[in-house]
C-alpha cells in the first residue's frame, strides 16, 4: 500500500494590535533601498498594508510566550506603520494582519522573504500603466500614487505604445531597453517594424543608430528654418512632431519637411514684400546665400533716424524704472518672478528704442537692393543698400578723355585745330597741311616708346619713396576690393577673395565670418562713394589707419583652402609659414571638433588618435569597442574644450593640445553621477546617456508597487 503525501500546514495567521509588535534584531535587511519609508507610508495610508507581517511570539525566561512578537520580516512595513502612529493616522492598537512562525530561525524568515521574491518584469510595469490610463487616471495621478514625476510616467506610457511585435521581442530578450527606448521616439508601429528588420540585417545595432533611422528626413525643432517659422505655427498648419522622452532632442523632430519648407517660402516672401515696399530695386530671397555673395556690389550707406522727443523721454523712463528695481532688489540672490519679468520687458524695449531704423537716398535706394535670408538662430537676416555693377550710374567723362580713348594724349588734344605758332625743326611750306587739317595724335608706337620710358623713370622714382608706393599698392588693392572694377591705378596689382559657399557650409554664421564682414563694412564707411575720389581720401589717413586698412585688403585675398582639382604645395606651405607668423589659433577662433565637422566624418582609427594625443591610451580602451558613431559622440565629449584640433587645422609650432596627457586619470577615472567608476564600468562607462537622471528608476527591476 502506497504512502500518502505529508500535507503541509501553512502557519498561522491572524490579526495582532500594533503596540503588541516590536521590530526583531533578526532582520537581514541593514542597508536602506527602494522606496522610503515616509512614501511606503503614504502609500499603505492610500491602499491598506497589502502585505502581512511575519512574526515570531517573544518568549519568558520559561518558554511561554508573552504576548509581544516580534517582526523579523517585514521591518520595512513596520516602520512604516510606525511613522502612521507617530502621525496619529493610525492607532496604536490597530489589528495588523500576521503570519506567526515557529519553526526554523528568524534569520531565514527574513532571508527567505527577500531572496524569494521576483522582480516584476520591465514590461509589466509599463503594461500597468497603460492599463490605467486607459482606465481613467491622469498621468498626474498615477505620478502621485506611486510616488514618481509625471516625466516617469509619459515614458513608461511612451514604451507601452511600441509595437506589440516589438514589445514581444524585448520580453523575450531579443532586444536591450536601450534600444526599445530608442524605437519610442517614432509613434508607427510599421516604421518601427521596418526599422527592426534593417537593424537585423545590419551589425550596427546601437540605441543611437535606431533614433537615426526613425527620425530620417524629418528636420530638427532646432533647424534655423524650424526657428523662424515658429513650432506653433507649424503644428496650426497641420504638421506634427515627434519627442524623444529618453534624452535631449533640442525640441523634437518635425515629420513633415515639405510643409515646412513652404511655410519658411512664404514668411520669408511676406517679408520680401515689407522690403520691397521700401522702395529697393530687386530684393533677392533664400533661406541661405554662400558666404561672399556681397563680393563685388557696391554698398551704399545710409543715416539713423534720430530719436522723437517722446521717444527719449520713454527711453529715459525706463532706465530710470529699471536702476530704481536694480537697487530696491540688490540685497536678494534671486530675483520675484514678476521683477525679473519686467526688468526683461525694460531691457527688450530699450534695445528696440536703441536699434534706430535707417534712412537711405531715394536716388540710391532706386538703383540698390536687398538680400534677404534667415540667419544661424532662425531671425530674419536683412542686407540693405547693395548696387550691382550694372546698376551703378554712368561716370562722366572728363575733358579730353574720349580722345584719350582714342589714341591722343592730354597734351595733344589740347591744342586747337591751328597751326601751333613758334613750333620748332619745321618750316612753313612743309608743314602747311599740317595746318590746314590740324595737328594729328601722336603716333601709336611713339607713344608706345614715351610711355615706356616714362613707366620706367616712374617705376624709379617710386622704389625711391617708400610712403608713395605703399598708398600707391593700397589704392590698387581698394579699387579692386572696395568698388567694381575699373582700370583707375597704373599699379598693377591684382587681388581675389575667394567665395567659400561650396568648400564650407554655415561659414557665413560663423564668429570669424561676421567679425571680418563687420570689419569690411566699418572700412567701406570711411571710404568715399566714387572711386575717382579714393586716392585723395587715402592721402588723408594716418599711418596707423593705413596699415590698418593695408593689412584687411591683404588679409581679404588669402587663399589657403585645399581644392583636389586644383593642388597648390607651395601656397598651402607658405600658409603654414604665414599662420606661423601671425600666431593663429584655430582653437581660440572658436573651432572645436564635433561630430558634424569631423568626429563623425572620419575613420575610426583618427577618432581614436585625437583622443589619444589628449587623453592618453587609458580613455582610447574605453572606446575603442564602440561602433563609429557612438565612438564619435562619445570622443566630442571627451575632446571637448581640450582645444585639440586635426593636422590641416594646427599651427606649425604651437603644441597639439591646451589639455595635458598627464591629467588624464583625472578626467577619465572620475566616478559616474551613480557613484561607480569609470574604469570599472567598461562599456556603459564609455556610451553617453541616452535618458535623464531621474529615468533611472526604469532600469531597474524593483517592482513599481512600492515594497512592502
Amino acid at each position: 500500500m502506497a504512502k500518502s503525501v505529508r500535507k503541509i500546514v501553512l502557519s498561522q495567521s491572524r490579526d495582532i494590535p500594533f503596540n503588541r509588535l516590536v521590530l526583531s534584531q533578526s532582520n537581514v535587511r541593514r542597508i536602506k533601498a527602494g522606496v522610503s519609508i515616509e512614501e511606503l507610508a503614504q502609500d499603505i495610508a492610500r491602499r491598506t498594508l497589502l502585505q502581512s507581517l511575519t512574526v515570531r511570539p517573544v518568549l519568558d525566561e520559561g518558554g511561554a510566550e508573552t504576548g509581544v512578537f516580534e517582526v523579523p520580516a517585514g521591518g520595512r512595513r513596520y516602520r512604516a506603520l510606525e511613522l502612521l502612529v507617530k502621525q496619529k493616522r493610525l492607532a496604536r492598537n490597530a489589528p495588523v494582519p500576521c503570519v506567526i512562525r515557529t519553526d526554523g530561525l528568524a534569520e531565514e524568515d527574513s532571508l527567505a522573504e527577500n531572496v524569494q521574491r521576483a522582480p516584476l518584469h520591465p514590461l509589466d510595469q509599463f503594461r500597468a500603466f497603460r492599463d490605467m490610463s486607459e482606465k481613467g487616471m491622469s498621468e498626474d495621478e498615477i505620478a502621485a500614487a506611486f510616488f514618481v514625476s509625471v516625466q516617469v510616467v509619459k515614458q513608461r506610457l511612451r514604451l507601452a505604445a511600441v509595437s506589440p511585435a516589438l514589445l514581444d521581442v524585448y520580453a523575450e530578450d531579443g532586444m536591450s531597453l536601450d534600444q526599445l527606448m530608442a524605437f519610442a521616439v517614432n509613434p508607427d508601429h510599421e516604421r518601427q517594424q521596418q526599422v527592426w528588420q534593417a537593424v537585423q540585417r545590419s551589425h550596427n545595432k546601437e540605441p543611437y543608430y535606431i533614433r537615426r533611422l526613425l527620425t530620417e528626413g524629418a528636420v530638427r525643432a532646432s533647424d534655423k528654418r524650424a526657428q523662424f517659422v515658429g513650432i506653433e505655427a507649424y503644428e496650426a498648419a497641420g504638421g506634427d512632431i515627434i519627442r524623444d522622452l529618453f534624452q535631449q532632442d533640442d525640441g523634437g523632430w518635425l515629420q513633415e519637411p515639405m510643409l515646412l519648407d513652404r511655410l519658411v517660402a512664404e514668411k520669408l516672401e511676406r517679408e520680401a514684400g515689407n522690403i520691397r515696399s521700401e522702395g529697393w530695386k530687386w530684393v533677392e530671397v533664400a533661406v541661405d546665400f554662400p558666404y561672399g555673395h556681397i563680393y563685388g556690389l557696391r554698398r551704399i550707406s545710409g543715416e539713423s533716424v534720430v530719436m522723437t522727443d517722446e521717444e527719449e523721454a520713454a527711453a529715459v523712463a525706463l532706465r530710470a524704472e529699471y536702476e530704481r528695481l536694480e537697487q530696491e532688489h540688490s540685497d536678494v540672490d534671486v530675483l520675484p518672478e514678476g521683477i525679473d519679468q519686467r526688468l526683461g520687458e525694460i531691457e527688450t524695449a530699450l534695445a528696440e528704442l536703441d536699434e534706430r531704423p535707417v534712412q537711405y537716398d531715394p536716388d540710391e535706394v532706386a538703383r540698390a537692393g536687398a538680400f534677404v535670408s534667415i540667419d544661424a538662430s532662425g531671425a530674419l537676416r536683412v542686407k540693405r543698400g547693395y548696387v550691382r555693377p550694372e546698376d551703378e550710374p554712368a561716370v562722366p567723362q572728363a575733358e579730353g578723355e574720349a580722345d584719350a580713348e582714342r589714341g591722343a594724349t592730354p597734351a595733344a588734344t589740347s591744342a586747337s585745330g591751328n597751326a601751333t605758332e613758334g613750333q620748332t625743326g619745321t618750316s612753313a611750306n612743309t608743314e602747311a597741311p599740317d595746318e590746314e587739317e590740324g595737328i594729328k595724335p601722336i603716333p601709336d608706337r611713339l607713344m608706345t616708346e614715351l610711355t615706356a620710358y616714362r613707366t620706367l623713370a616712374l617705376r624709379n622714382a617710386l622704389a625711391g619713396d617708400p610712403d608713395v608706393a605703399f598708398l600707391a599698392a593700397l589704392h590698387a588693392l581698394c579699387l579692386k576690393l572696395f568698388y567694381r572694377y575699373t582700370p583707375e591705378s597704373c599699379v598693377d596689382i591684382d587681388a581675389k577673395s575667394v567665395v567659400f559657399g561650396s568648400q564650407a557650409p554655415g561659414l557665413g554664421d560663423a564668429t570669424i565670418a561676421k567679425a571680418v564682414d563687420e570689419r569690411h563694412q566699418r572700412w567701406s564707411e570711411q571710404l568715399p562713394r566714387e572711386s575717382a575720389e579714393l586716392w585723395d581720401t587715402l592721402a588723408t589717413f594716418d599711418r596707423d589707419s593705413r596699415d590698418a586698412l593695408f593689412a584687411h585688403c591683404i588679409a581679404l585675398s588669402v587663399n589657403a583652402v585645399y581644392e583636389p582639382w586644383n593642388r597648390r604645395p607651395r601656397a598651402l606651405g607658405h600658409a603654414d609659414r604665414l599662420a606661423e607668423a601671425v600666431g593663429l589659433d584655430i582653437a581660440a577662433a572658436g573651432w572645436t571638433p564635433t561630430v558634424d565637422n569631423y568626429l563623425g566624418r572620419v575613420t575610426k582609427a583618427r577618432i581614436l588618435q585625437a583622443v589619444r594625443e589628449v587623453k592618453g591610451e587609458t580613455a582610447v580602451q574605453l572606446i575603442e569597442h564602440l561602433k563609429k558613431g557612438e565612438m564619435a559622440e562619445r570622443a566630442q565629449e571627451l575632446l571637448a574644450g581640450t582645444g585639440w584640433l586635426p593636422e590641416p587645422l594646427r599651427t606649425p609650432g604651437q603644441a597639439i593640445s591646451t589639455t595635458s596627457v598627464e591629467v588624464e586619470s583625472d578626467h577619465v577615472s572620475r566616478s559616474d553621477s551613480n557613484g561607480e567608476d569609470t574604469k570599472a564600468t567598461g562599456r556603459e562607462a564609455a556610451r553617453p546617456a541616452e535618458h535623464p537622471a531621474e529615468d533611472d528608476a526604469i532600469l531597474t527591476d524593483e517592482p513599481l508597487v512600492a515594497a512592502e
